[in-house]
């Protein structure tokens, strides 16, 4: 007989063990825990023919954004699709079923679309909510991030499970829609609730960090780093945050620890993690910062990742290590892929690459030649569909950094003071990067002036 999941649906199974393991695994992944694969295979242990563990197989192992995990997400399906022939599927599954198909076939905007409409019949559902909020993220649809959950709010009460996690989720998506004042009460009240809400923790960081509230960031994160130490590699994400913070403050012998000692303390493969590395020391290089060697272990990494093209935020990243190691070549593989992927134009990141991903790959490349003038002009066709690149407002603004670096490198002294007003206006507040970069405007003026 089939059994309730912990937000009173049907799951197809009728082992009271599978059930409990499947619980524990969808809260695990509400909580970004390193014990998700842990609980999923026990569920699949206890329950072979579980289809919806499958499926939540298949999701996670897209979501890495690695080609050579895309076989291993096809098993899972087709291990699927043969249980949901029977007669014990229910419509949930299905829908997750036709999600995940979609998503296979490179379409992720219509995946997403495809899980809310599970939402919509299963509002209390969140591990379809945080599926949907995955897939927007890595999309950059910080608008649909928001629709998704506002759409289903009112069936998270606090007798819900999960409202708690629905609570830091929807902190995050009201920060990257540019409502500070509501993300940051929510994001405490998540915290509040939940003491293990990494992204709840994550989202006021944010917050903090557009507001330029650098000292206050310090201590949100120094205070509780126990509420992210369950997490799996997203845990360096949060300490990269921190680093942030040090970073806006000049204190860049802190942001060095930060790097080896958590950051980079593991010289993991995953895309996330090396987006954290190599945005990091672009950031510093960009404020004079010596970072010895520390390009190497990147770059040696992201040449193996030239021809993945899962994920275009990924190529951004592998091309920072690339261009600015000693794997010139390597980056203009990644170029060539690129574009390869752009002129398929048959799935959602091809779209984003012919989009924004060439032209600013082309951008990163020519900045690290030292052809300025060229590379503002090249991440200047980008910057206005940037969004789509996906991943969060910080995250992205490395490739802003670098567009308003290029202009001053380049002379091209009203072009940057346009990009920093536009950069203030979307962040709230004047931070440490704005006011060097405004100061060093100044200084340019005036010796040109007095030049005259």
């Amino acid at each position: 007989m089939a059994r309730n999941d912990a937000f009173g649906y049907d799951l197809a199974i009728n082992d009271p063990v599978a059930v409990e393991a499947w619980n524990r695994t969808v809260a695990a992944f509400l909580a970004h825990s390193a014990a998700t694969p842990v609980h999923l295979t026990e569920a699949l242990e206890r329950e072979p023919d579980f289809a919806m563990a499958h499926l939540a197989k298949g999701f996670f192992m897209l979501l890495l954004g690695r080609i050579e995990l895309v076989p291993a997400a096809r098993e899972a399906q087709d291990a699927a699709t043969r249980i949901m022939a029977g007669d014990s599927a229910n419509d949930r599954e299905r829908g997750y079923g036709a999600a995940l198909d979609l998503y296979l076939e490179g379409n992720m905007a219509a995946a997403a679309d495809r899980l809310e409409q599970v939402m919509a019949a299963y509002p209390r559902d969140a591990f379809a909510l945080k599926l949907v909020h995955s897939l927007r993220f890595v999309m950059g649809d910080s608008i649909g991030m928001r629709r998704s959950i506002e759409a289903v709010q009112g069936a998270y009460e606090t007798d819900h499970p999960s409202a708690p996690y629905v609570n830091g989720c929807y902190a995050f998506t009201l920060e990257e829609t540019g409502d500070y004042r509501a993300a940051e009460a929510r994001g405490r009240d998540a915290v509040l609730r939940a003491a293990d809400d990494a992204w709840g923790v994550h989202a006021v960081a944010h917050v903090f960090d557009m507001t330029g509230r650098t000292r206050e960031g310090v201590t949100w994160l120094s205070n509780q780093p126990e509420t992210w130490a369950h997490c799996n590699n997203f845990r360096y994400h949060v300490w990269w945050h921190l680093a942030l913070f040090h970073l806006d403050r000049g204190e860049y012998a802190e942001v060095l620890n930060l790097y080896d000692t958590e950051i980079r303390a593991e010289h993991t493969d995953d895309y996330r993690d090396i987006s954290n590395g190599a945005s990091l020391l672009t950031r510093l290089e960009l404020e004079g910062v010596d970072i010895g060697d520390r390009w190497t272990e990147l770059a040696e990494i992201c040449a193996g990742r030239t021809d993945d093209g899962c994920v275009v935020f990924a190529d951004l990243h592998y091309m920072l290590a690339l261009s600015s190691g000693d794997s010139h070549g390597k980056a203009c593989r990644l170029l060539q892929s690129m574009k390869r992927n752009a002129e398929q134009g048959k799935t959602t990141m091809a779209e984003v690459s012919a989009d924004v991903g060439v032209s600013a790959a082309e951008g990163l490349i020519r900045f690290s030649n030292g052809d300025y003038a060229n590379a503002y002009h090249a991440l200047s066709v980008a910057r206005p569909n940037m969004q789509r690149v996906g991943g969060s407002h910080a995250q992205r603004d490395v490739f802003e950094r670098l567009t308003i670096d290029a202009a001053l490198r380049a002379g091209m002294l009203t072009e940057a003071q346009i990009l920093l007003d536009d950069r203030t206006r979307a962040r709230g507040a004047v931070d440490g990067y704005t006011e060097r970069r405004l100061s060093s405007i100044g200084v340019f003026e005036s010796s040109l002036a007095a030049s005259l």
